[in-house]
């Protein structure tokens, strides 16, 4: 089994979403992100004066997939959340040693 994080661009977390029910990806957690890569943030105006925005919001996804499924999830993700602009986010892939699911004890494959 593996973990994919995936950061994105906010608006993109719907169409990220349909791609990875295509490929028969059923659950996934969403958690509301700052950061920045090589993109370095931008600066504002607000009322008159300039700020630089550090932080920029993103989305991180996070997936625990059988082995077999983890190539076309990150297919998955990149098509529907490439936009060809720097900023498009990145994609981490580890190993799970192990997945219960707490409702009924389930372990490992059958908890996914």
């Amino acid at each position: 089994m593996k973990k994919i994080e995936a950061i994105i661009k906010p608006f993109k977390l719907d169409e990220v979403r349909e791609a990875l029910s295509e490929v028969g990806v059923t659950g996934l957690t969403v958690t509301e992100v700052k950061g920045f890569g090589r993109q370095k943030g931008h600066t504002e105006l607000y009322r008159g004066a300039e700020y630089v925005v550090d932080f920029l919001p993103k989305i991180k996804l996070e997936i625990v997939v059988a082995d077999e499924t983890v190539e076309p999830a990150i297919e998955a993700i990149i098509k529907a959340a490439r936009t060809g602009k720097i900023g498009d986010g990145k994609i981490f892939v580890s190993s799970v040693e192990q997945v219960v699911r707490i409702r009924t004890g389930e372990a490992n494959e059958a908890a996914i």
